[in-house]
C-alpha cells in the first residue's frame, strides 16, 4: 500500500511541483489549501488554482481555514513586536505553529503520517540541511521547529534549483500560467511595506526626537515604527558629517537613538526561545543573524532557557526579535530568539 503524504498546496509552483514529484515517487497525495490571512480575494484565487492542480493529477485538495490561528499566533505577534520596537520574524513563528503545527494536527486528523511542502531546504528526518540552491535556501525559516516533527517531513525540492522546477511546471499544459506567475511575497500578509500593516491598528505617523548615544536631542523622525536598528534613512540629524544609523527604539518615548555605523558592532548576545534539534549546551558553529546575512563562526553556550552567542567577528545591525540560526556545515542545528 502507498504511504499518505498531506502536501500544503499554495497554488503556486513550488506546491504544484512538489505534488507532482511526491504522486511519481509513488506516494498517495493528498493536497491541503491553508486559508491564513483575511484577503478573500486571494483566496478564491489561489484556492481555485490549487484545486487546478488537484483535478490535473487526480487527488483531493481540502480547504482548511486556519486564519484565527493565524491571527493570534502569527499576525497578532507581527504587529506586538514592532509596537515594541522589536523586529519579527514572522516566517520563522508561522512554519513553528502553523505549517508545521496546524498542518501536522490536520494530517492527524485524517491519519495521514508524512507532511510536505515546496520549501528548498533538506531532511534526512532527524536534521535540516540547506537546500542545493544556495540562492533559494530557506532551512533558517525552519530553526524553531519541534526537533520530534522532523521524522515526518518531506522535502521534493531540497535537490533541485528554482530553474528546474519552473520548467517542470512549464510542460505541463494546464500549469502553464502558473509557471510564470509572479513570485510571491516573504510575508504572505504583507503587500509592500510592513507599515501598511503596522498603520491598520495605530498611529504610525507621529514626529518624535532623535538622540545620539550620550542622550542628546540631534534631530526628529517621523515615528519610530519606521525604523528598524541598522536603518540609515529617513530621520534628521543636525549638524552630522558622518553617516548616522539607528541604535535602538524608544517605543514608550517616541524616541530613536543613532550613531554611527562603528557603533552597531556587536560581538556578544543575548538569546531566549531557543529550540535545538539535539542536546547541546556549549558548541561551536556557524550562525546567521538575519535570512539574508553570511553565516559567522560562533560559540554558543546555553543554560537552561536562555543562552550567549560569541561570534568570532563582528555584525553589525543586530536586531533584538530576529532569530540567530546555528549551522554545523550545512545542517541545521536550531536557533533562538535575540534578546
Amino acid at each position: 500500500m502507498a504511504e499518505k503524504v498531506l502536501v500544503g498546496m499554495s497554488g503556486g509552483v513550488d506546491s504544484t511541483v512538489t505534488a507532482l514529484l511526491l504522486q511519481e515517487q509513488c506516494y498517495e497525495v493528498t493536497g491541503v489549501y491553508m486559508k491564513l490571512h483575511d484577503n478573500e480575494a486571494y483566496h478564491r484565487e489561489n484556492f481555485a488554482k490549487a484545486k487546478r492542480v488537484g483535478e490535473y493529477l487526480g487527488i483531493e485538495v481540502q480547504f482548511l481555514d486556519i486564519s484565527g490561528e493565524f491571527r493570534q499566533e502569527v499576525y497578532d505577534y507581527f504587529v506586538r513586536e514592532y509596537q515594541a520596537g522589536r523586529t519579527p520574524n514572522p516566517c520563522v513563528v508561522c512554519n513553528r505553529q502553523i505549517k508545521f503545527g496546524r498542518m501536522v494536527a490536520f494530517a492527524d486528523s485524517l491519519g495521514i503520517d508524512k507532511i510536505a511542502t515546496g520549501h528548498y531546504l533538506r531532511c534526512d528526518g532527524r536534521y535540516v540541511y540547506m537546500a542545493a540552491d544556495r540562492n533559494k535556501d530557506q532551512s533558517y525559516f525552519l530553526a524553531q521547529v519541534r526537533r520530534e516533527v522532523l521524522p515526518r517531513l518531506i522535502f521534493p525540492l531540497g535537490e533541485r534549483h528554482k530553474e528546474e522546477v519552473k520548467a517542470i511546471a512549464a510542460r505541463i499544459p494546464v500549469l502553464a500560467d502558473i509557471a510564470t506567475q509572479k513570485e510571491s511575497s516573504e510575508i504572505c500578509f504583507v503587500e509592500n511595506d510592513y507599515t501598511e500593516v503596522l498603520a491598520r491598528h495605530m498611529e504610525i505617523d507621529r514626529e518624535g526626537e532623535v538622540l545620539n548615544d550620550a542622550g542628546e536631542v540631534v534631530g526628529t523622525h517621523r515615528g519610530y515604527m519606521h525604523y528598524t536598528v541598522g536603518k540609515r534613512r529617513g530621520f534628521t540629524v543636525h549638524g552630522a558629517h558622518d553617516p548616522h544609523y539607528v541604535l535602538s527604539l524608544d517605543p514608550a518615548q517616541n524616541r530613536i537613538v543613532v550613531g554611527t555605523r562603528d557603533r552597531l558592532e556587536e560581538r556578544r548576545f543575548e538569546i531566549g526561545r531557543i529550540n535545538l534539534f539535539e542536546d547541546l549546551e556549549s558548541f561551536e558553529c556557524q550562525v546567521k543573524v538575519r535570512y539574508r546575512t553570511r553565516a559567522i563562526p560562533a560559540r554558543v553556550r546555553i543554560e537552561g532557557e536562555r543562552g550567549e552567542v560569541e561570534l568570532a567577528e563582528p555584525v553589525y545591525g543586530l536586531a533584538r526579535g530576529q532569530f540567530a540560526v546555528f549551522y554545523d556545515g550545512e545542517r541545521l542545528l536550531g536557533g533562538g530568539e535575540i534578546r
